[in-house]
């Protein structure tokens, strides 16, 4: 038996070296959970100066916004809600994303009576469990806009533009929740393999933002956003990769931008999709299996974005709870031919929770990636602009203007992760994505975790906190395994 073979094995969990990529949900979850199972040498390097990954709540206005995940999404089966449940940080937010007003791109308030008949067809299209979904070989796009315009058939007295302005913004509003270019793209199937939790779906973190969760996981301090708690010490902020050796059987070898080297007998990888799209290649050494490229491939992740708007007073009437953007096909398409264009995938406009004074906005896709490469200047004249396109108010000038950038930030190049009809050509999923790779003797030496690696709760934190104990069970099962056959 070779000097490594006797290193390797004689490796417990009191020496074993883990280190893990991504200080986002995964990466917490794994790392406390490998502490709690007794596990010593563990360290988590990150390329931000933060902790969090696309957990990102930051102060603003009267407390907090979450520029990232901003809501926990169901009760049962949900871990995060397990989690807190008891803790009273939880609460159902306002009816604003389901009462939203309907504004054309003339001014005109589409009638409450014609708005509430619209948005009722639409909610009762989306498919949750439909059987005829099984083997639906199209995409939710086709699949939607049918069962739309079936339903729509049975009121004549809906005035068709009106009624495609609203299909056109229901469309941008779903594609927020798949972080989808557009619906067409998202796989019908796909849409069933992700797993709705049970219970409300909108539950805000009241004045605290989701980072009071990661705080809980860490056993850190809430009122200190510096305390790592039980990982004091094992964080390293501001430490790109640019390189995983994993070659062989040996160490694997970790090189950094700035020319440091790590060794570890096991990595965890828990960056986004967007950079495996956009970095695998080069990221890793030897290149990582055909299966597990073909799931980078296959997987896509959109861009959403946000925009946060402070007022001295709360902006909207009291009877407008928040509002959508309806064009005109005349006005779009004056649109589309000036440098304003972009502001087409701007959707709607809602209160958040705890912030009376602020204006939430949401942009999607390719629109949403061009905002991002233009100045803030240039987004709040192109908002101001909207609004004064469409409200029938005057909306005062914001004290303060916040837009993220998802896609530009090279650390996540987008926000979460959808299943597509091209995921379905190449008959790949989470599955491929999760798979280990391990040595001969079944040992794990590079492992995946993350929302994308998900089979069912893709694009959540709770999926992502789900693939970080999933993990980190894995080293766990491993060497449990192990020292009983010694």
């Amino acid at each position: 038996m070779s000097s490594t073979s006797i290193r390797l094995l004689s490796k417990t969990k009191q020496t074993a070296r883990i280190v893990i990529i991504g200080a986002g949900a995964a990466g917490i979850a794994a790392a406390t959970r490998l502490l709690e199972q007794g596990f010593r040498n563990v360290v988590v390097i990150e390329a931000e100066d933060r902790i969090g990954g696309r957990i990102n709540t930051i102060p603003f206005a009267d407390n907090v916004v979450d520029l990232g995940a901003q809501w926990c999404h169901g009760e049962k089966g949900n871990v995060v809600y397990e989690r807190v449940k008891e803790l009273s940080l939880l609460e159902v937010t306002e009816d604003h994303y389901e009462t939203f007003k309907c504004v054309r791109s003339n001014r005109e308030v589409v009638d409450e009576e014609i708005a509430e008949q619209l948005r009722s067809i639409a909610f009762n299209s989306i498919p949750e469990r439909q059987t005829e979904l099984i083997n639906y070989e199209g995409s939710l796009g086709d699949y939607l806009t049918t069962k739309y315009w079936q339903e729509l058939a049975k009121l004549p007295q809906i005035e068709r533009p009106i009624a495609k302005e609203f299909l056109a913004v229901f469309h941008k509003f779903e594609s927020s929740v798949e972080a989808a270019d557009h619906l067409f793209e998202v796989s019908g199937r796909g849409h069933l393999d992700y797993w709705l939790c049970e219970g409300e779906l909108l539950l805000n973190w009241r004045d605290k933002g989701y980072r009071r969760f990661l705080q809980l996981l860490m056993n850190a301090k809430k009122d200190q956003s510096e305390d790592f708690g039980m990982l004091n010490g094992r964080v390293l902020l501001n430490k790109r990769i640019s390189q995983i050796n994993w070659e062989g059987s040996n160490e694997l070898i970790i090189r950094l931008w700035n020319g440091e080297i790590l060794t570890a007998d096991h990595v965890i990888c828990t960056v986004s999709l967007g950079v495996l799209k956009e970095q695998h290649s080069q990221l890793f050494v030897p290149a990582l299996p055909e299966a597990k490229v073909r799931a980078i491939k296959g997987l896509k992740l959109g861009t959403v974005d946000k925009f946060f708007l402070e007022f001295p007073e709360p902006p909207l009437p009291t009877d407008w709870p928040a509002f959508k953007c309806l064009w005109l096909a005349k006005d779009l398409e004056e649109l589309r031919s000036t440098e304003m264009f972009w502001l087409e995938s701007v959707f709607g406009f809602y209160p958040v929770s705890y912030q009376p004074r602020i204006l939430q906005g949401w942009i999607i896709g390719e629109h949403a990636r061009h905002m991002e490469t233009l100045t803030e200047e240039k987004v709040l004249e192109g908002l101001l602009w909207l609004f004064r396109k469409f409200l029938p108010f005057n909306v005062p000038h914001p004290q303060r203007f916040l837009r993220t950038q998802w896609h530009a930030n090279p650390n996540f190049r987008g926000s979460y992760t959808f299943r597509s009809t091209y995921t379905d050509e190449l008959r790949t999923g989470g599955w491929d994505l999760e798979s280990p790779l391990l040595d001969v003797g079944g040992r794990p030496r590079l492992q995946f975790a993350g929302e994308a690696s998900h089979k069912h709760y893709f694009s959540t934190v709770h999926g992502a906190i789900e693939t970080g104990w999933r993990e980190a069970e894995r080293l766990n099962t491993y060497y449990r395994s192990r020292n009983s056959q010694l």
